[in-house]
């Protein structure tokens, strides 16, 4: 059967098989973290929105870090739930796709969010007084968006490549859909699907770490010169940035490097661990940090919830 087309109009979720004996306990833990992420990124959305004080570059970045965490968490968690709560496995053809393009969606655009927030830091401490010029809140909404096209050009491209292939198989080693996992499934060498995408993602990975590690670096610099509170403002925002950045890779290099290993035989559960890792923790974690470190986001949280 193996060496057989799949010809079928649906994949099998191995994860939410492994996630069987525990079903309720999975369940549980994935409704409650879905609501949380929901729940404090709209409270960090709107507070932006509400509050002029807040029409700044740095706090309009923030606010679509929270609504980029949503859009990721809402690609595999409501899913997640109904499959553990209905002891179903099964995705269909087109929604494996568009959810394959969702999850990457959300990482590229993460990726650009981080890299735009480090150039953003890196005018305000390097360029201070250029900075209300160089970077006005229609300039970050022009980033924001120009990024958007440009990713989802990036990831189509893949997935154009991936839906062309011929599959024999339908059992998919995770509880949700990515290229990766279908391109493994192919009949044929699929060498090329993969160098092409390894190439792709390398290259828009070190362009950005690049970018970002040159702001850091040159904003330690300055703080290097300069004391005071300027300093530890700067410092502050560059901990904050870094901290959340670090956990978002965690998870997702682990996800693109996981069918690359192919020597590591990993357990089912690590897989779903760690992509868990990736997909579910940054968001929860992202406006719990930003709204405990940053000071104005946090005092006009707690004067809106206070007015309620």
């Amino acid at each position: 059967m193996e060496n057989v087309f799949n010809t079928s109009t649906s994949f099998i979720l191995l994860g939410i098989e492994e996630m069987e004996h525990y079903k309720y306990l999975y369940c549980g833990f994935a409704l409650v973290t879905y609501l949380l992420i929901l729940l404090f990124s709209s409270l960090i959305i709107s507070v932006v929105l509400l509050e002029e004080r807040l029409h700044e570059p740095m706090y309009t970045l923030i606010a679509n870090l929270m609504l980029n965490g949503i859009f990721g968490a809402s690609c595999c968690l409501p899913k997640l739930i109904l499959d553990l709560f209905l002891s179903s496995k099964v995705i269909s053809r087109a929604a494996c796709f568009i959810q394959s393009f969702s999850v990457t969606l959300f990482a590229f655009c993460e990726i650009s969010t981080f890299t735009i927030m480090a150039y953003d830091t890196y005018l305000a401490v390097c360029h201070p007084l250029r900075y209300p010029t160089l970077m006005t809140n229609k300039t970050a909404l022009k980033l924001i968006a120009g990024f958007l096209i440009f990713n989802t050009l990036l990831i189509l491209t893949g997935l154009v490549l991936s839906a062309r292939l011929p599959l024999c198989g339908s059992h998919i080693n995770n509880f949700f859909c990515d290229n990766m996992s279908i391109i493994v499934l192919s009949c044929i060498d699929n060498y090329i699907n993969r160098l092409s995408g390894t190439i792709r993602f390398l290259i828009y990975f070190i362009f950005m770490m690049l970018i970002i590690a040159y702001s850091y670096m040159r904003i330690l610099l300055v703080c290097v010169r300069i004391s005071g509170n300027a300093s530890k403002k700067a410092i502050h925002t560059l901990v904050t940035h870094f901290l959340n950045f670090s956990i978002f890779l965690t998870g997702t290099l682990f996800i693109f490097f996981r069918y690359r290993l192919e020597s590591i035989n990993l357990p089912l559960i690590f897989h779903i661990q760690l992509s868990i890792i990736g997909l579910a923790i940054p968001p929860l974690l992202n406006p719990l940090i930003y709204g405990i470190r940053i000071k104005m986001i946090k005092m006009k949280v707690i004067y809106h919830l206070n007015k309620l």
